[in-house]
């Protein structure tokens, strides 16, 4: 067999693959086969290796060789599970990407592949539960016409989205029965609802809806292929500076059904509490329900661990899949050696492993999971040092948001998470009216198209700062994260009136003085007021103890970016041995100071400039004074005057006219000199 062509397949009793497979099998394919050989229960199926991913591109047709080794693997998944795909006892299909370096939500799914007027009432036979089939019919519709027939084949449309026009179908539908939920929906409902999506392909693409398994199958393992390449996948890559090469493993695997109706369900959990880090099992589920409901939000999920209280717990309402749950979560803890993220589905009391990967998490938790997991004798002090990035050690030491309120409440929108930390305050649409309520004690979040050297006075007194345009490059960006302030920029869901009196955020009127929390760490927008933490460093915390092993391990001195004899006092707390770089051009972001620095820049002749340039000699010498006396004989590194000068004369019509009545120059000469730059 030609390598390139080769399929892997996975059981509880085989596997060809493994965790060091990751290149070949993608993180989900590869994590799978890990939890294979462990013997944990797993839906048997097959990957198909990245490599196959890249030939697909080249040709964009799946060759008949691999179309043949499909089949070879379809009748090893029907063997174990002893169900034909597309016959009288119907197998049917998932089928999901799986690219090497994690990508979340950035690729394609398509589920209940199989289904056709020939084996739904097989189906139904073998269940008894014809609402339970027509369900799972509507939503193989839904995602194989968005993912295959407006994705993949690019099909000109004008209207919403495919996926848009049938979510307004099912939205009519309960609102015509007068039902709360998806799950009020009967087994007449769900089949009048399909016979419409049915319809609308028809209309929108001019073609039917395939009525064939393999036809079914073939297109959703080129459409996950063909999904590397699109827009999303493409500018994630790009951000997080992942090769285009790579390619994305696709994984097929047997479908198990927590839409089955009583004793089913499926959930999402984390091995660790993600937010705090807290050795507790945490996640949710939701009963009668298929894995996309849970990430989806379109019912309100119920937790994995609760007390005898909570009847919708799942540790109450399904105890003995509770209980084998807990035993898998600490078998993957103990193998990976990592707090794990996993997808799980409860058929009939039976509980199967979908998938397990690192879990995401925040920088207070990654410090607390290393410690712990070096005291619980998993890892070693020195993978605990480099587990734990930088940034997450900075963003341990901000303000952030609650938990529990993290927990509850959803985004409104989000931007580019351009200083770390979270904010919380009223909103407010000028510098001026920041200033103005900051000095009075009010707690005010900052919200511009984008903000300039003029707007610092401002910036100063709010909590945090939203911006529409701009990137992490941005004057807000670098000011926020100088002063440690929460800040997201980018937000392309933010309009703000001319009027400077409201805002929209994702079409949200906010007005000023209405209350926002920004989560500067991810860029998540929040309406209302979230609670916020911000923990100190004690010598007796989890940060204490991770950096302690780090003095011990490093090789290297450490100095610190400081531009103020402020930033210097801070950074010998935390025990900077000096000052590696001293930004001067930073010296002058004060609003007095940045006037007679745009005054030199604006000078005429060399005399002028030299004249100005001694208006600058005091601030500097009072500040180089004061850093050097704080550092007391320790190393400082200064960098000399060298910004672009266009940065700091990026102002307002307002600041021209001082600058120009303050020079004694024409207005107009001052513009034509700030245009020229």
């Amino acid at each position: 067999m030609n390598n390139k062509q080769k399929i892997y397949f996975f059981s509880q009793l085989q596997t060809d693959g493994d965790q060091n497979m990751v290149d070949v099998l993608g993180g989900k394919g590869a994590n799978i086969a890990e939890m294979c050989k462990l013997g944990l229960p797993v839906p048997p199926g097959f990957t198909l290796s990245t490599s196959l991913c890249s030939d697909y591109l080249k040709t964009k047709s799946l060759s008949v060789s691999l179309k043949k080794n499909i089949k070879k693997n379809i009748a090893k998944t029907e063997g174990v599970v002893e169900k034909t795909f597309g016959g009288a006892n119907p197998l049917l299909l998932s089928v999901r990407s799986g690219a090497p370096v994690s990508m979340p939500g950035m690729m394609e799914t398509i589920l209940n592949i199989g289904l056709t007027s020939k084996t739904i009432p097989f189906m139904i036979d073998a269940t008894g539960n014809e609402g339970f089939v027509y369900d799972s019919y509507r939503r193989l519709i839904m995602m194989y016409a968005d993912v295959v027939m407006e994705k993949s084949l690019m099909l000109n449309r004008s209207s919403c989205s495919i996926r848009e026009l049938m979510e307004k179908e099912l939205k009519s539908a309960k609102k015509a029965k007068g039902y709360k939920n998806d799950s009020n929906m009967k087994a007449k409902d769900w089949k009048a609802l399909s016979e419409k999506y049915l319809k609308i392909v028809k209309k929108e693409f001019g073609v039917s809806f395939p009525d064939d398994h393999y036809e079914q199958l073939y297109g959703a393992v080129a459409a996950v292929f063909e999904s590397w390449n699109g827009k999303r996948a493409k500018e994630y890559r790009s951000f997080e500076k992942i090769s285009s090469s790579v390619g994305t493993a696709v994984n097929v695997q047997a479908m198990v059904f927590g839409n089955l109706g009583k004793d089913c369900g499926t959930g999402v959990a984390f091995t660790r509490n993600p937010s705090t880090g807290e050795n507790v099992f945490f996640g949710e589920w939701l009963p009668n329900a298929q894995g996309e409901d849970v990430v989806a939000g379109i019912r309100t999920p119920h937790p994995i661990s609760g007390d005898k209280k909570n009847k919708n717990s799942l540790a109450v309402a399904m105890p003995k899949a509770f209980e084998e749950l807990n035993d898998v979560r600490k078998k993957l803890e103990n193998h990976f050696d990592d707090m794990q993220d996993i997808e799980f589905t409860v058929q009939e009391n039976k509980l199967w492993m979908l998938q397990t990967r690192k879990g995401k998490r925040t920088g207070i938790a990654a410090i607390k999971i290393a410690t712990d997991m070096v005291n619980e004798r998993l890892i070693t002090k020195e993978v605990a040092v480099g587990r734990v990035r930088p940034a997450q050690i900075y963003e341990s030491l901000l303000k952030n948001i609650v938990a529990e309120d993290l927990n509850d409440n959803t985004p409104l929108s989000f931007g580019l998470p351009a200083g770390p930390g979270a904010s919380c305050g009223a909103a407010v649409f000028s510098a001026e009216q920041a200033e103005a309520l900051g000095k009075g004690g009010k707690k005010v979040i900052l919200i511009r198209e984008e903000t300039s050297p003029e707007d610092i006075h401002g910036m100063h007194y709010s909590e945090g700062i939203l911006t529409s345009r701009g990137g992490l490059t941005s004057h807000a960006a670098l000011v926020a994260r100088g002063w440690g302030k929460s800040c997201i920029v980018g937000c392309q869901e933010l309009v703000i009136d001319k009027s400077l009196r409201f805002a929209k955020i994702a079409g949200k009127k906010i007005n000023e003085g209405d209350h926002i929390t920004l989560n500067g760490s991810s860029g998540d927008i929040f309406l209302g007021k979230l609670r916020l933490f911000q923990n100190p460093l004690d010598n007796a915390g989890p940060l204490s103890l991770l950096l302690s092993w780090a003095d011990k391990i490093r090789k290297l001195k450490i100095r610190t970016n400081a531009d103020t004899p402020e930033d210097c006092e801070k950074a010998l707390e935390f025990g900077a041995e000096g000052v590696g770089l001293c930004r001067t051009e930073h010296m002058f972001f004060d609003e007095k100071r940045v006037h007679e620095f745009r005054k030199m820049i604006l000078a005429e002749d060399r005399e002028s400039r030299k004249v100005y340039l001694k208006n600058l000699l005091p601030f500097q010498t009072k500040d180089f004074y004061k850093i050097f006396k704080k550092l007391d004989g320790m190393p400082v590194t200064v960098r000399l005057l060298a910004p672009p000068l266009h940065e700091f004369i990026n102002i307002h019509s307002t600041e021209m006219k001082n600058l120009a009545d303050d020079m004694g120059l024409p207005l107009k000469s001052v513009e034509e000199r700030v245009d020229s730059l």
